[in-house]
């Protein structure tokens, strides 16, 4: 017999991320933090192999890469958009964690999986932020998706990329709700 949750599922049911630009400080401590990067590992991770890492930037070191990201965009020729995108979310933030996915060799847990599971801290991160009270959302933008500005930024290694950057921080206004997928249009029941 299921043991339901039905606050647990009322919050998955309205949960609404709050976008970048909207949310302001106070950010969590570190000791209000911990607890939501614990809650976001609680993911699926076949094979125990924790394909995944996180970077935790602060103000100063938002700061650091919207320069970086002006820089990268220069070298590449970029335009006044590619730079504007590409300083944004790091000169709005004032708290972010980066969720690297970092696949490990696996005889049995192909990358594709890990590279899903690095998805699913994600999403649970700003999950645990949205039910700690904060405001957090999920993006990438183009910076953390060129090789050059990610592994000065990151460090990332050969075979890691930027799955997601969580911004966390105090909503400066309350978020109405946006249009939901039709479930019944995209779900396909095979009985037999």
């Amino acid at each position: 017999m299921p043991s339901p949750n039905p606050a647990a599922l009322d919050f998955l049911l309205t949960r609404r991320s709050t976008p970048p630009k909207l949310l302001t400080t106070p950010v969590p401590t570190a000791a209000q933090l911990a607890p939501l990067l614990q809650a976001a590992l609680r993911v699926p991770d076949h094979g125990k192999i924790e394909p995944w890492r996180l970077v935790v930037l602060t103000r100063p070191a938002l700061s650091r890469l919207a320069d970086l990201a002006e820089a990268r965009a220069l070298e590449l020729g970029g335009d006044a958009e590619m730079i504007a995108k590409g300083r944004g979310q790091f000169d709005q933030g004032n708290l972010a964690v980066v969720v690297v996915a970092s696949p490990k060799d696996h005889p049995k847990v192909p990358q594709t999986e890990q590279f899903l599971s690095a998805g699913a801290v994600c999403l649970s991160l700003v999950n645990a932020a949205l039910a700690a009270g904060w405001g957090a959302s999920w993006l990438t933008g183009w910076a953390n998706h060129d090789r050059g500005f990610a592994e000065r930024a990151y460090g990332l290694g050969p075979a890691e990329t930027v799955a997601g950057i969580i911004h966390i921080g105090t909503p400066t206004s309350v978020i109405t709700d946006r249009p939901r997928p039709d479930v019944a249009a995209l779900t396909h029941w095979i009985e037999e």
